[in-house]
């Protein structure tokens, strides 16, 4: 019997952290990128801060989450530590509210919550409905948990050896305090260890006492994730926000602890429903805390800034600046703190392709050496992008999310090869123009640069559809690699026929000349690849531009590039 006892109450554990597993990622499926937003909006504003981080986390039911979306705005600078102090204020106060409401006794709407959700999230297809059924079914879960757990704790009621064990734990309010703390942190959920409390004070298992001590243990404890998670190793500065959090919540546990008797009958004065004493006094704790705190948050946030300094800027262009590892359990904020990286990888490679063609026209030994230290740093992007996404995507996705991984994945990993090119192919062609002091003529010079223009200009066009999947734009940039590869053909004709009037720089630099126009074209291949997922998705691409017809076979024979100079 005891083992069946602890079978059921392990399982109406798992059953309620799986519910709001499914509540928080239905959730920022759904909402993920607009609540961000608005958590970004409101933040410039300590009062709207506190009502935008009691807005987000009551829909997410993650105070962790929301701290770790406030940490990754504060340590990136875009905004001031004493408004993302108040959406801490505001989170904690927003986790109580589904508490509340879980503590009415709901129980009768769990089959119609089950229901309505499996019906929403079978029949959303790839829609928001798809999310939300799967909130309302993470909402179904969690009342059903409590339904099991509060059967198995009558169970454990009329067991000695389990009164004996709570006595022993429940006799003093600190270790009730430090037992709360460890299981939330353990658990990463302060909702569902007070919705286990007001269990265990229902089951009248534990004194009102120390179902206060333990609800207070439970708000230590969710400081703690933030504060693990969150961090920057060599960074303080991430750690202002968490640190500042928690801070809040000890200095209220220690105000509160001593009096916990007092307390807990007056309120039971109030609230004669153990259950719902408890619920109240999570509730009354926060509010209390966000009324002490919210007008000295300024004078908080300059403790902290002077206590945890900001890290010195590194010069180092390989360094990742925007993966920031506190969106972890939050896909669609991390694969945006990965796009702003792929971003920074663009940069680079956009300095790297024009430095490239004036080191080729300038014969810039110097320049060259700095081309091959900023592809170093973009192969340390790519790999940084590309373990980061796998790390912080390990969690199912949706459909959305997964081809938006897929797609920063593949667009870093062609920034890469393009750097590669550069500096493999283009700087080598540079120093042997160096070396045997080969001369451009005035018309391959010209057709160089031209032809090096739109490469850039296609660059540009691949970053605009990386960020805004737009299909005209993809169709632009198609448009101009047919547009580039005519171009090629039109400059060797035109070598061909310098080469037959004797020009003696085109005579010098004829297979230089075509290597650096085949490199560019490879180039501008790769980021041709920006705009082919787009195109796929929406049906716009043929599977092949080859043709059947002998005469087609002859054309593209016709218009093949001779491999060596044909001197006249």
């Amino acid at each position: 019997m005891g083992s069946t006892v602890i079978l059921d109450l392990m399982g109406g554990v798992a059953l309620l952290l799986w519910g709001l597993h499914m509540v928080h990622s239905g959730v920022v499926r759904a909402f993920g990128a607009d609540l961000r937003r608005l958590l970004g909006i409101a933040l410039q504003s300590r009062f709207r801060a506190f009502l935008a981080g009691a807005f987000v986390t009551a829909l997410l039911q993650s105070s962790t989450a929301t701290g770790l979306m406030a940490a990754s705005f504060v340590t990136g600078g875009t905004l001031d530590l004493a408004p993302a102090l108040a959406v801490m204020l505001g989170a904690n106060v927003g986790t109580t509210l589904v508490v509340q409401i879980l503590s009415f006794n709901i129980a009768v709407v769990t089959p119609v919550l089950l229901l309505t959700g499996v019906i929403a999230f079978k029949r959303g297809g790839r829609t928001r409905t798809r999310d939300l059924g799967r909130v309302v079914i993470g909402i179904g879960l969690m009342l059903l948990a409590l339904h099991i757990f509060l059967g198995a704790l009558v169970t454990t009621e009329s067991m000695p050896v389990s009164r004996a064990l709570l006595g022993a734990i429940i006799s003093q309010p600190i270790p009730c305090l430090l037992i709360a703390a460890a299981i939330t942190w353990a658990a990463h959920s302060s909702v569902a260890v007070v919705l286990v409390v007001m269990s265990l004070a229902a089951a009248q298992l534990v004194t009102p006492t120390a179902a206060l001590a333990l609800v207070l243990g439970a708000n230590l404890g969710s400081a703690l994730n933030p504060l693990i998670e969150s961090s920057q190793p060599g960074n303080p500065a991430s750690r202002r926000l968490p640190i500042g959090n928690l801070l809040t919540r000890v200095v209220g546990c220690a105000l509160v602890l001593p009096f916990l008797n007092p307390i807990a009958d007056i309120l039971q004065g109030f609230e004669p429903n153990p259950a719902r004493l408890a619920a109240d006094f999570h509730t009354a704790f926060n509010l209390l805390l966000a009324l002490m705190f919210i007008g000295p948050l300024d004078y908080v946030a300059t403790r902290l800034t002077r206590w945890l300094p900001d890290m010195a800027k590194t010069a180092d262009p390989g360094t990742p600046v925007y993966l920031d590892s506190s969106a972890a359990g939050t896909p669609a904020v991390a694969l945006v703190c990965a796009a702003r990286e792929v971003l920074r990888m663009g940069d680079l490679i956009e300095s790297m392709l024009r430095q490239a063609m004036t080191a080729l026209l300038t014969n810039d030994r110097k320049l060259v050496a700095e081309i091959s230290g900023m592809d170093d740093a973009v192969d340390s992007l790519n790999e940084a992008v590309k373990l980061y996404v796998t790390r912080m995507t390990r969690d199912s996705l949706d459909d959305r999310d997964g081809y938006r991984a897929m797609e920063i994945v593949s667009f870093s990993i062609n920034l890469e090869h393009v750097g590669d090119i550069i500096d493999k192919n283009l700087m080598d062609l540079a120093s042997k123009k160096i070396r045997r002091g080969i001369t451009f003529s005035k018309e391959g010079e010209t057709d160089l640069v031209e032809f090096h223009q739109q490469v850039v200009d296609s660059l540009k066009l691949s970053v605009g559809i990386f960020m805004s999947g737009d299909m005209d734009v993809a169709r632009q940039l198609v448009a101009a690699k047919a547009r580039l590869r005519e171009k090629e053909f039109a400059a060797a004709e035109r070598y061909l026929v310098r080469l037959r009037e004797g020009t003696p720089e085109t005579i010098e630099s004829y297979s230089l000349d075509l290597d650096i126009l085949r490199d560019l074209k490879r180039v501008h291949s790769h980021l041709c690849s920006a705009a082919y997922p787009v195109l796929e998705r929406a049906g716009a691409l043929q599977p092949s531009r080859l043709k059947d017809s002998a005469f087609g076979r002859r054309k593209a024979s016709a218009n093949r590039l001779p491999t060596k100079p044909l001197l006249p």
